[in-house]
């Protein structure tokens, strides 16, 4: 088992994990109306449950950030954008239902191959037309993500905030730290309705 985080803290992924290249970042949920317990990334209790939420889509991206901004739209990795210009970062595409065991969707990084000028990765899940389906995290449970070297989980956050309401989660983010590179459990709500309004606010 690796470590398992509280909202707001942070802590060393590569110091003490020396060699440590290539990683998963998975990020799972399930719809709110599911009562079985599922073992996945996001583990905690969406509080405020609807009686519809089997068909909310939820989308993972990130989000590399040069200086702290978004500089380029290629930039935001998502499901319609699967992988920066060096391949370094990729994601794994779209799952439209969150249903079923284990992550939802992954992003695969090579940190050393990431390149130098992004200081940032903000890993963020939103809702899919979240407006026009009038649907919010309150209608989804499980929500995690986590670290992976191969099989071995290296780092756990369960997301417990009651989120009704909330189109948007930032949820983590990974940053360097000198040489090195840190993870930060963020698990903000916003009302952001779509992900180029939350890639507004990185520009």
């Amino acid at each position: 088992m690796g470590i398992s985080l509280v909202k707001g803290q942070r802590v060393d992924l590569t110091k003490g994990n020396a060699g440590l290249n290539n990683i998963q970042i998975g990020l799972g949920w399930d719809p709110a109306e599911e009562q079985q317990k599922k073992k996945g990334m996001f583990g905690g209790m969406f509080g405020g449950g609807a009686s519809k939420a089997a068909n909310v889509d939820c989308d993972a991206s990130v989000l590399l950030l040069d200086d702290d901004r978004i500089r380029n739209n290629k930039d935001v990795i998502y499901f319609g954008n699967l992988k920066n210009d060096n391949g370094s970062i990729s994601h794994s595409g779209d799952n439209v239902t969150g249903e079923g065991d284990g992550d939802d969707e992954q992003i695969h990084l090579t940190l050393n191959s990431i390149p130098q000028n992004y200081n940032k990765l903000v890993f963020v899940v939103n809702i899919y037309d979240a407006i026009g389906r009038n649907q919010h995290f309150g209608m989804i449970k499980n929500a995690y993500i986590r670290i992976l070297d191969g099989n071995k989980e290296l780092i756990r956050y369960n997301l417990t905030d009651d989120y009704t309401g909330k189109m948007t989660l930032v949820v983590g983010e990974l940053y360097r730290h000198g040489a090195e590179w840190k993870f930060a459990a963020l698990g903000e709500g916003t009302t952001d309705g779509k992900l180029g309004d939350i890639v507004k606010k990185y520009s």
